[in-house]
């Protein structure tokens, strides 16, 4: 069966800051009506990646396709089936929800009938009608940034580019937001988002592309990212501290490496292939051994684990200058 194009493609792409490379011929691809996540450390070059896609920034090398148009030959057609959500969100606090919406709209060149029409649909999907003529300096965390992501949708746009959607929202405002995404994406809208926070890319991506240096370093779905490490770690809680010492020497032969040892908790973990069933063994291990287990788990890899182990540290801290992102609406 022929596969489609990429609704993004992304092929050799190149792009410098003077001396500072944010772009050594990155090639990537994003599928229609998937939610990809750009993950990496700061200033891998994820926020100038999306300033070239949203057209803001032109690379140097290589060729950017969205939807079948060449960002830097026709910047205005890309800016049609585009909506862009930067950092924060840049909605008029002093205007209600439906004000801020329409002046969007008016910007994307729709009627004011349309512009009306857009924004009462927008405001249902989002769940904001109750709340739509109140100021928004009156807003949640979590409505403002729904009303943000809204505004990149009245134009609506088949893609939209999302960076560090979750920037600032507290647990719950965070999973409000994804439930939104999702039910974005279930309506055949293509989001490619960049975070730093892997508990969401692990939650909404169905591909996953880790950068660092503003090359690709791996990709694939979450799953197979997972998988690819290899092991699974076990955890195993004794009753008797003091069986620690024996209990991690038995244990080590299933383990990769020497098993950690934690004499407060009374807790041995190690890591090991999933193939080798290392809980079932572990227990039978122990007990024929006597000594009496009082909890044991299996925790499989998270994409923090994959993170690390291709990067050698975690992702976190400020954007470094000049790789923030302007928010920009049409003009």
């Amino acid at each position: 069966m022929q596969m489609s194009e990429p609704i993004i493609g992304i092929a050799g792409v190149r792009k410098s800051f003077g001396r500072t490379t944010a772009l050594d011929g990155l090639s990537m691809q994003v599928a229609e009506g998937a939610v990809a996540a750009l993950l990496g450390p700061n200033g891998a070059g994820k926020t100038t990646l999306v300033r070239i896609l949203a057209t803001l920034l032109v690379p140097d090398a290589g060729q950017v396709t969205v939807a079948g148009i060449d960002v830097v030959r026709r910047p205005v057609a890309v800016r049609g089936v585009i909506g862009l959500a930067g950092q924060h969100a840049a909605v008029d606090q002093t205007l209600t929800g439906r004000e801020n919406l329409v002046m969007v709209a008016r910007l994307y060149r729709l009627s004011a009938a349309q512009a009306r029409r857009r924004s009462e649909e927008v405001l249902e999907r989002l769940s904001l009608t109750s709340a739509a003529d109140r100021p928004v300096r009156t807003y949640s965390g979590g409505m403002r940034r729904r009303l943000d992501v809204g505004a990149s949708l009245v134009g609506q746009p088949r893609i939209l580019l999302l960076d560090e959607p979750s920037t600032g929202l507290d647990p719950a405002a965070r999973l409000e937001l994804w439930s939104f995404l999702r039910g974005l994406v279930a309506q055949g809208t293509t989001i490619l988002l960049t975070t730093q926070q892997l508990e969401e890319a692990d939650h909404l991506a169905d591909a996953v592309t880790i950068i660092d240096h503003g090359a690709l370093v791996t990709e694939g779905t979450p799953a197979q990212l997972k998988a690819g490490l290899g092991y699974e770690t076990i955890e195993v809680a004794l009753a008797d501290p003091a069986q620690l010492p024996q209990a991690a020497r038995l244990l080590e032969s299933l383990a990769e490496e020497s098993p950690g040892i934690d004499g407060l908790a009374a807790r041995i973990s190690f890591r090991a292939p999933p193939a080798a069933k290392p809980l079932p063994s572990a227990v039978r291990l122990l007990d024929r051994a006597g000594i009496a287990v009082e909890d044991v788990t299996a925790r499989r890899p998270s994409l923090d684990d994959v993170f690390l182990s291709v990067l050698g540290r975690t992702a976190g801290g400020e954007i470094p200058a000049g790789d923030g992102i302007a928010d920009a609406r049409p003009a």
